[in-house]
């Protein structure tokens, strides 16, 4: 943390605290002898601090105008409750570490930062610098979190203390303190940032194209301002979100860019997921939020009618009409006349295919319904009385229909599990992508059935879903099906329309992929982002029925005991799907699944 002024922070320390948890303040560590650094009592009772804090300033006046803005630096370094009271000695090596590793306090270095640290309880001290070297030079602060992490992994391992994550840049930007605090003034249940982080999530993780995205923001009720280029006119760099009604002193409404609540929520990485990664159209190797591959006939017929449906109602033209369907990832073949040069009489749709897969099929609009043949949707486009009006065809799905995508979610979230089992035992690095996408799938599920269980799950699984780093994993088959499987649940509507059972199917394939995600993160020594899938499991775990009929599943980590049984069950059938843990009716066959290689071959 960052501060103005060090004599406010050395009364908190040496003060009772907020509930009079401050007991026998002193200093264990500093850059001077300890009994002269120790504030005096005076005959009143009271410390005197003016000594300490002439000797922490001192420095910040030769640096003059070259200060930093809040030249006070303060480290808070807590143990574990498991671990042991750590003695003076021990909390001074600590911070004698942290020092040396941010690069403050370099060893033998005479003209280093001031700094003390107190202890004022057993679990805990709290280091205090002043960011100036007596020398007259400024020090660096760049990136000291991470330093300060790598130091307390350092100490973790010197006195066996509980190991904690490295700093790999997959936690979520916290609320500030004065967000939280305006949080709880105005009656909201989280933060602005929180409230905007999920809106985004769930916005990007069921739209198909950079409009949709934003159209998706604003119909969820978010302000959203555009930013542009101020070298290309009409590029656009970037966007901001913000709640309505949360605004500053000046009465201008609070706005968060992407990139301040999640590192991949930036909108050049927002692009890598529907466009391919030198900005072009999307190719072989793109990121793909839609997918026939596992997808029903049923269900591909009902969602190529929604999407054009939906296209249509927003379209006033012929170009913007086929320009939207492009956008949302569909195929699109236009019919030219035979008499007039470039005048388009008809069109036909598909979804996309993957390498290996067979042709796509594509759909004419007459045949997906009557009312969205092209002369008639250009006859509603003209006619100034029917212009706003949706078309005759109501883009809400049928009960077969809304099962049918549920059960589709379910066998991608099987497929994507059989997955990321093959590669347990032998590399649980190559699966990055359908961990990912496991996050759209959650985020979109919690929309879908309304379930609050599910929107805790998608918020805890947030920290296991993402790369180190903020890279954008490498797209694979696996991941490509759990975005196609959140499109589907994102096209489903809201909670008020769900089918059991076929919900309670994809939520037991979901439990079973968020084990097997836990146990990867494992292998890969990652224990936060195991500890949040196994949180995220667990919680999805409470949005199962409590029937008896409905015995609970069991985890990953006892079903694989040993990475000996990993390697025997990391091979099952990827094309079969999970059986699920809940009596439900069986999926349709899937013609369009292709067979097994090993099949193939023989």
């Amino acid at each position: 943390m960052r501060g103005v002024r060090v004599q406010g922070l050395l009364r908190y320390l040496y003060g009772p605290g907020t509930n009079g948890e401050h007991r026998d303040p002193h200093i264990v560590a500093g850059f001077g002898d300890l009994a002269d650094l120790e504030p005096a009592i005076r005959p009143d009772g009271r410390r005197d601090f003016r000594h300490l804090e002439g000797l922490l300033t001192q420095p910040l006046a030769l640096l003059g105008e070259r200060n930093y803005r809040k030249p006070v630096w303060h480290c808070a370094v807590r143990a574990a409750p498991e671990d042991p009271v750590l003695t003076d000695e021990q909390w001074a090596q600590i911070s004698g570490e942290i020092m040396q590793r941010t690069g403050l306090v370099p060893e033998g270095d005479v003209d280093a930062v001031r700094w003390i640290a107190v202890r004022h309880a057993d679990d805990h001290v709290h280091i205090v610098a002043t960011l100036a070297r007596p020398d007259g030079v400024r020090p660096e602060v760049w990136n000291d979190g991470y330093r300060v992490r790598d130091a307390c992994r350092v100490v973790e391992a010197r006195f066996g203390l509980r190991s904690t994550a490295s700093a790999d840049r997959t936690a979520a930007r916290r609320p500030k303190r004065g967000e939280t605090e305006k949080a709880v003034r105005r009656g909201r249940p989280v933060p602005s940032r929180t409230f905007l982080l999920h809106k985004v999530q769930t916005a990007a993780a069921g739209a198909g194209s950079e409009r949709e995205f934003f159209e998706r923001l604003q119909d969820g009720g978010v302000l959203v301002r555009r930013r542009f280029s101020q070298r290309t006119a009409g590029e656009l760099t970037g966007y901001a979100v913000a709640v309505p009604g949360d605004v500053n002193a000046d009465g201008q409404p609070v706005w968060y860019g992407g990139g301040k609540l999640a590192a991949d929520l930036t909108l050049p990485k927002l692009r890598l997921r529907w466009t391919s990664a030198d900005g072009s159209v999307r190719g072989p190797s793109a990121v793909r939020p839609l997918s026939g591959r596992h997808l029903s006939a049923r269900t591909r017929q009902a969602l190529l009618r929604t999407t054009v449906c939906r296209a249509a109602d927003k379209a006033r033209t012929t170009a913007e009409f086929l320009d939207r369907l492009q956008d949302n990832g569909l195929l699109v073949k236009v019919r030219y006349s035979q008499y007039v040069p470039g005048q388009i009489t008809g069109y036909a749709v598909a979804l996309p295919t993957e390498p290996g897969d067979e042709e796509p099929t594509w759909h004419p609009g007459s045949r997906l319904a009557d009312d969205l043949s092209l002369t008639r949707l250009r006859q509603r486009w003209v006619s100034p009385g029917a212009r706003h009006m949706p078309t005759a065809v109501d883009d809400d799905l049928t009960f077969e229909e809304r099962q049918a995508f549920y059960d589709d979610a379910a066998r991608a979230a099987s497929y994507a599990t059989a997955h990321i089992r093959r590669y347990l035992a032998t590399n649980p690095y190559a699966v990055q992508d359908a961990c990912w996408a496991a996050s759209d799938a959650l985020r979109t599920a919690a929309q879908a059935t309304g379930n609050h269980h599910l929107r805790r799950a998608a918020d805890t699984y947030d920290r296991a879903a993402r790369a180190p780093y903020g890279r954008i994993p490498r797209p694979t088959p696996a991941g490509n099906a759990l975005r196609t499987a959140a499109r589907l649940l994102a096209v489903t509507g809201s909670a008020k329309s769900r089918t059991t059972a076929s919900a309670m199917m994809l939520v037991a394939n979901l439990i079973t992929l968020l084990d097997t995600i836990a146990e990867l993160r494992r292998l890969q020594h990652r224990h936060a982002q195991a500890d949040a899938a196994r949180k995220a499991a667990a919680q999805v775990r409470e949005a199962q029925p409590t029937d008896p009929a409905y015995p609970p599943q069991p985890t990953a980590q006892a079903a694989m005991s040993s990475q000996a049984r990993l390697a025997m069950a990391a091979f099952p059938n990827p094309w079969a799907p999970m059986q699920p843990t809940v009596p439900a009716r069986p999926a349709p066959p899937n013609p369009s699944l292709p067979p097994h290689p090993s099949r193939r071959r023989r």
